[in-house]
């Protein structure tokens, strides 16, 4: 309708030679991610169609990844950027081995370090690893606002209109496993389907991880990214914080993502201004 948008893509430069391959990511929010964790992999699993069986355009698929040590455990991937660790506390663990340099029994290597596994002692103890987990599984999820706000309300049934419930399932339950009674059989609103979807070039960067191309991108939750700019100050959105509104982001969207993003472009800007009211709310 004429309504003009500008997209940021970022440019980074080095005061050496450019590194080959690498991604600049955002610290994801914490919020939620015990009641992520308790729902079960057969939920994921149902909601997997890599083959697009339905012929909707959307093939999100699950990664299976191994536990921790070279274990051969398979479990579905639900954290991280690229679906890379099943559970917090193999989460937790890699934040400590590869961002603080701080070893677990989950980790007992440095990155890059050779170390029989026998002579590398954990610098952090099982009971306090299980208690930062503990403390990341049960930092709560905001209550939702403007429930009866007309125009969010119309934006939240726009959601749906355009496809983008297709990847952000807006309802899961968790399952009755999980050690945490208080995250068990509760119906959660995350608006994810945790999958990896094909979101294409534009936001594909050059740091592959294993089985999963740079095209691909776990669907990141929605829960509480209205108050992103409250606890960040500012508004920086998708994996590199490059989209500086919630519009941006939408238009970032290509691969499965194209069609809804052309169906938000092509809306009358009174239904793209609920759509984004909506998302505000979360």
């Amino acid at each position: 309708d004429g309504e003009s948008f500008t997209l940021r893509r970022p440019v980074y430069l080095f005061e050496d030679d450019a590194p080959e391959f690498y991604s600049v990511r955002l610290a994801p929010a914490l919020v939620g991610l015990g009641l992520l964790e308790a729902v079960d992999e057969s939920t994921i699993a149902a909601l997997a169609d890599p083959c697009d069986e339905n012929e909707d355009g959307i093939s999100g698929r699950y990664r299976v990844v191994s536990g921790a040590n070279g274990t051969s455990t398979k479990l579905i991937g639900r954290f991280g950027y690229k679906s890379s660790k099943a559970g917090l506390t193999y989460q937790v663990a890699a934040a400590l081995n590869r961002d603080m340099g701080v070893t677990t029994s989950v980790y007992p290597r440095l990155d890059g370090e050779i170390l029989d596994a026998e002579s590398a002692l954990p610098e952090l103890s099982d009971d306090d690893l299980e208690l930062m987990r503990r403390y990341v599984a049960l930092l709560g999820v905001p209550a939702r606002r403007s429930l009866a706000d007309e125009q969010a309300l119309l934006g939240e049934a726009l959601f749906e209109e355009a496809g983008c419930s297709s990847c952000h399932v807006s309802t899961l339950i968790t399952g009755e496993s999980h050690p945490y009674a208080e995250l068990r059989s509760q119906t959660i609103h995350p608006f994810t389907d945790m999958l990896l979807h094909d979101l294409g070039d534009r936001l594909a960067d050059t740091l592959n991880e294993v089985d999963v191309p740079a095209r691909e991108w776990r669907t990141a939750p929605l829960w509480g990214i209205g108050l992103t700019a409250g606890v960040s100050g500012q508004e920086a959105y998708l994996h590199d914080g490059r989209a500086q509104s919630l519009a941006e982001a939408i238009l970032w969207h290509g691969g499965e993502g194209h069609q809804a993003k052309e169906n938000f472009r092509m809306m009358p800007a009174q239904d793209r201004a609920a759509l984004v009211k909506f998302l505000e709310s979360l």
